[in-house]
C-alpha cells in the first residue's frame, strides 16, 4: 500500500473565494497583452489563484469573464482573482507605474535578464506582462517596460505556451517573494 494517500479537498485547508477576495496578496499582478485563447486565459487565472496573484489585467483582444470556455480551465479562479480590462495595454502600464509597480515583460530581447537571475523581493511591486501566443509582447509594451525577463530554453523551438510560461514565471517570483527561494 502507498504511503502517499491523496488528500481530500477538505483536508487542503484552502480559503473560500469570498475570503480570497478580501485577503492581502503579494504585490504581483499579471498583465495579458492580447492573449487570444480562452483556454490560456483560464489557465492563467487558475495559476494566478494558486500563486497568490493580486489581480489579472486583460488587455486588447484578451477576453474577459464570464466565459464557459475560459471556465473550463479556470475552474472558478476567474471568480476568485480580481481582474480588470483595458482596451490598450499601454494605459494599463501607465496606471501600474503610477501605483509604483515595476513593469516586467516576459520576452526575448537584447539585454533581457534570465528568470532565475532576477531578484524578486517581498518589498517589490511587480507587473508581469505576458504576450500574444504568436507575436509575443508588443514592441511598444516592451519599450514601456522597466525590464524584460526571458526563460532560458534549450530545444529547437524559440517559444513556449503563454500559460505554461506564466506558471513558470509566477512560481519563481512567488517563491522568491515569499522567501522560500533565493
Amino acid at each position: 500500500m502507498s504511503q502517499h494517500r491523496k488528500l481530500r479537498i477538505e483536508e487542503l485547508g484552502r480559503i473560500s473565494i469570498a475570503e480570497n477576495k478580501v485577503a492581502l496578496h503579494e504585490h504581483l499582478t499579471v498583465v495579458l497583452d492580447n492573449v487570444r485563447s480562452l483556454n490560456n486565459i483560464g489557465s492563467i487565472f487558475r495559476t494566478s489563484d494558486a500563486m497568490d496573484v493580486e489581480r489579472v489585467i486583460l488587455c486588447g483582444i484578451s477576453s474577459t469573464p464570464p466565459s464557459p470556455e475560459m471556465h473550463k480551465t479556470a475552474l472558478g479562479a476567474e471568480d476568485s482573482v480580481p481582474w480588470k480590462y483595458y482596451e490598450d495595454s499601454l494605459d494599463a502600464l501607465r496606471d501600474l507605474k503610477a501605483e509604483g509597480y515595476t513593469i516586467i515583460s516576459i520576452e526575448q530581447t537584447e539585454n533581457s535578464t534570465a528568470l532565475q537571475d532576477y531578484p524578486f523581493s517581498k518589498d517589490g511591486k511587480y507587473a508581469i506582462v505576458m504576450g500574444n501566443e504568436v507575436h509575443g509582447v508588443q514592441q511598444s509594451v516592451v519599450d514601456a517596460s522597466d525590464l524584460c525577463i526571458e526563460l532560458p530554453q534549450f530545444g529547437s523551438k524559440h517559444s513556449m505556451n503563454v500559460s505554461v510560461t506564466t506558471g513558470m514565471v509566477l512560481w519563481e517570483a512567488t517563491m522568491k517573494i515569499k522567501g522560500l527561494r533565493k
